[in-house]
């Protein structure tokens, strides 16, 4: 009796286990004993099992997970899962670049764990290389992508303004891009207008509208911490605000650090986001050697006419020739770094960004130098990392989408071989990445960004 007893309750649990085995997608991923890094809480959650299928995280757990049915298994012991990055000041190419660069752009950006990127000189083509990026058409982080530039050109008018923004609403695009020249009568129109057609703006901040105006006026984010140097300079000076230089470098000896707080206050009242792209102003405006700029490993990456492109422009800018001022420059930059670590901790928030492809910054690599940036301007790598992962998040109102390592999240991700809250440079230490849900390991990433290197040579 007691064998008929056992045969008996041992079939249903032969049966479950079969189910559980049939249940298992055939697209699905285990990821086990991995470390998750929860970089919102500043935490680890060791030893966790993670399911990923159909681009979502769909199950984590503590508890073993039977790996027979997943269609790819990763021993992640001693592994850290993060959530991917974004690169928040990005460049996108545009229509005359070969879809093979552009390809090869989008990917340099994920080879680095960047999933997503803020476009910030938008084109047409751009909304529908979104729609193909989204759809898996095209292998590339998620796009958010600018309107073309409204400058001091392209609007000159309060009716061009107005015009302008309408078009690019209706268009599709997530938000309108500012650069330097535009009227304050005209800005102030292309603001009442944005705001009627709820779309938001952001960028740089035109020297006739000024900081404490562009501020009230509620950007969405300034971007390269523009217009704030100026900000610290007092009205009794008198100076032609024209004359102000680099991002304000022509006045860094007259600004006042005292007035950084208020500028601070109104920044987080007005509830403006900073994108400091603080590599730009130490690599290519800085009394940095060129060469050895170009003796970077990542710029293997880049096509030898774009090196002498950035070679060229550096050296009008801050070669022997042009009287750069180191001693000014050591100036300029600390304020720049007080301005950034203030901003960072009073304001209403900082998001990555490095503006790359720019002047030395190669895309995805330039990250790591950003992220530097702000840890010699006081920032610790738990506060970098939540710039580059929650708070773009929040940003674009997506916290239930994307940012962190969660339960029903899209699955974008990096997988790390060492912990990067104990040393940031571990970022660099990337295994593999997930885009939506689609492996990349770390083989896969090696041997395509070698390709990209033998195309660049070539060109």
């Amino acid at each position: 009796m007691k064998k008929i007893i056992l045969l008996i309750t041992t079939i249903p649990l032969l049966l479950s286990c079969q189910s559980q085995t049939k249940s298992v997608s055939s697209t699905a991923i285990l990821i086990e004993n991995v470390n998750i890094v929860d970089v919102n809480l500043a935490k680890i959650y060791y030893d966790s099992q993670v399911v990923i299928d159909s681009g979502l995280i769909k199950k984590i757990t503590a508890q073993a997970i039977d790996p027979e049915g997943y269609s790819v298994h990763i021993d992640g012991e001693n592994m850290y899962l993060m959530p991917g990055l974004a690169e928040m000041h990005a460049h996108i190419p545009g229509p005359n670049t070969s879809r093979e660069r552009l390809e090869e752009t989008l990917f340099l950006y994920l080879s680095n764990g960047i999933t997503t990127i803020r476009g910030m000189l938008g084109h047409e083509m751009h909304l529908k290389l979104k729609e193909e990026v989204a759809q898996g058409d095209i292998l590339g982080p998620r796009i958010y992508t600018s309107s073309p530039s409204l400058n001091g050109n392209t609007v000159k008018s309060p009716q061009e303004a107005r015009e302008k923004v309408m078009e690019y609403a209706k268009a599709g695009f997530d938000f309108l891009k500012i650069h330097p020249g535009i009227q304050r009568n005209v800005f102030d129109t292309l603001v009442a207008t944005a705001r009627a057609h709820n779309i938001p703006f952001a960028g740089h901040v035109p020297v006739d509208v000024g900081i404490r105006h562009a501020l009230k006026s509620e950007f969405a984010s300034i971007d390269h911490i523009d217009g704030y140097l100026e900000g610290l300079v007092s009205a009794d000076k008198g100076l032609d605000a024209n004359t102000n230089g680099f991002f304000g470098y022509n006045f860094t000896d007259e600004a006042d650090p005292a007035l950084i707080q208020e500028l601070v206050s109104l920044t987080k009242e007005k509830k403006v986001w900073i994108v400091p792209t603080q590599s730009l102003f130490e690599r290519w405006y800085a009394p940095t050697d060129v060469d050895e700029l170009l003796a970077q490993p990542e710029m293997k990456y880049m096509p030898a006419s774009t090196l002498d492109q950035w070679k060229s422009r550096k050296l009008q800018s801050t070669g022997p020739d042009t009287g750069f001022d180191d001693a000014k420059w050591e100036r300029f930059i600390s304020i720049r770094r007080d301005l950034l670590k203030s901003l960072h901790d009073g304001g209403h928030g900082m998001i990555l960004g490095s503006d790359a492809p720019q002047l030395f910054n190669v895309p995805g690599f330039s990250i790591h130098h950003e992220i530097q940036g702000m840890l010699r301007a006081g920032l610790n790598p738990i506060q970098i990392l939540a710039t580059g992962t929650y708070q773009p998040a929040r940003y674009f109102n997506q916290t239930n989408i994307f940012g962190q390592v969660k339960e029903g999240f899209e699955a974008d991700l990096i997988l790390l071989s060492k912990n990067p809250f104990s040393n940031i440079e571990n970022l660099k230490a990337i295994e593999g990445v997930f885009v939506r849900g689609r492996w990349l390991d770390k083989k896969m990433i090696e041997d395509r960004l070698a390709e990209i290197a033998k195309n660049a040579a070539e060109n």
